[in-house]
């Protein structure tokens, strides 16, 4: 099968988003913040539902019941984890408290990371095929704990090979049908290419962050690819600098002299950036995926990943 080129597409429009926002805003006022499970996924619905691939819709299939209860999941887990501090300061055990704390928030990333990606590709589909994470929960929780232990030890300098290798392993479990991810990403790239950034960006005075962020998504995009068997599409960033400049700044100035009001605006602003410049080319047949992945309703580890201001690569 030769190369060809396929269609990726954003047709979500502020005012929709808007609509979306301002009636999930008022219900959560009026029902003290109960009703944010179901605002999350009605915003899910619509962004999954408004992004097209060769003309078909995605589609989101969580549900503000499912993430209701792994809501009342999350609240119980963290609640345990606080009462346990707390109880600990009271009994004037300051250190052991604190280390507690830590301990027990640090322990559940790799599980938020693992679960999350679990429900939320589970729920998501094309042409009613699902998306689906094969990735191991122990085997991930391994990866995760060596990786935070030599950032620590390294001074935070292998943080860029633990990012990498974590992201490498989590992108290549993602599954499409019988379709699967693969992410190739290298730590001393990402190494060498934030360190240039970070120094670059100090001596413009800030100026060089744009095309630092340029880059960093060129790499993030141009590492990615679907393969099937011999076949694969390969993904390929048409992101600029001044593209980059242009989205953040004016994403800024209607945020905030809109006191917030026009942050439906930027996030399609931005999503229409993203989608018009990620060119996607190879000799996959879509028509033959097949279904593949099981179905997964607990979202527990979605609304933890809430908690810790935590969300998905893809």
């Amino acid at each position: 099968m030769e190369n060809k080129k396929y269609q990726l597409q954003f047709f979500g429009k502020g005012g929709e988003l808007f609509s979306i926002f301002i009636v999930n805003f008022l219900l959560q006022i009026v029902t003290l913040g109960i009703y944010y499970p179901w605002a999350k996924a009605k915003t899910l619905q619509y962004l999954y539902g408004a992004t097209e691939f060769e003309g078909s819709r995605l589609q989101f299939h969580g549900t503000g019941n499912e993430m209701f209860r792994g809501f009342i999941k999350a609240i119980v887990v963290i609640a345990i984890i606080y009462f346990s501090y707390f109880f600990l300061v009271y009994q004037q055990q300051i250190l052991i408290a604190t280390l507690i704390l830590l301990l027990g928030i640090f322990s559940l990333l790799p599980l938020v990371i693992h679960g999350s990606y679990r429900y939320r590709m589970s729920r998501t589909s094309w042409r009613s095929i699902r998306f689906g994470y094969r990735g191991d929960r122990l085997e991930l929780a391994k990866l995760f704990w060596k990786g935070a232990f030599l950032t620590v030890i390294t001074l935070g300098i292998y943080g860029a090979w633990f990012s990498m290798n974590l992201r490498n392993y989590v992108m290549s479990n993602v599954r499409f049908g019988n379709a699967q991810f693969k992410y190739n990403g290298k730590g001393g790239d990402y190494f060498v290419m934030n360190l240039i950034g970070y120094l670059l960006t100090i001596l413009t005075l800030g100026i060089y962050g744009f095309w630092w962020q340029k880059t960093l998504f060129d790499y993030y995009i141009n590492n990615l690819s679907i393969e099937n068997g011999e076949q694969q599409i390969q993904f390929k960033s048409k992101a600029t600098g001044v593209g980059f400049m242009g989205l953040i700044i004016v994403n800024l100035l209607i945020i905030i002299f809109s006191l917030g009001l026009a942050t439906p605006w930027a996030i399609v602003r931005t999503m229409n950036y993203v989608f018009s410049n990620i060119e996607l080319e190879g000799n996959v047949d879509v028509e033959q995926l097949l279904q593949t992945e099981e179905n997964y309703t607990d979202a527990t580890s979605e609304d933890l990943a809430d908690f810790f201001d935590f969300d998905l690569v893809i």
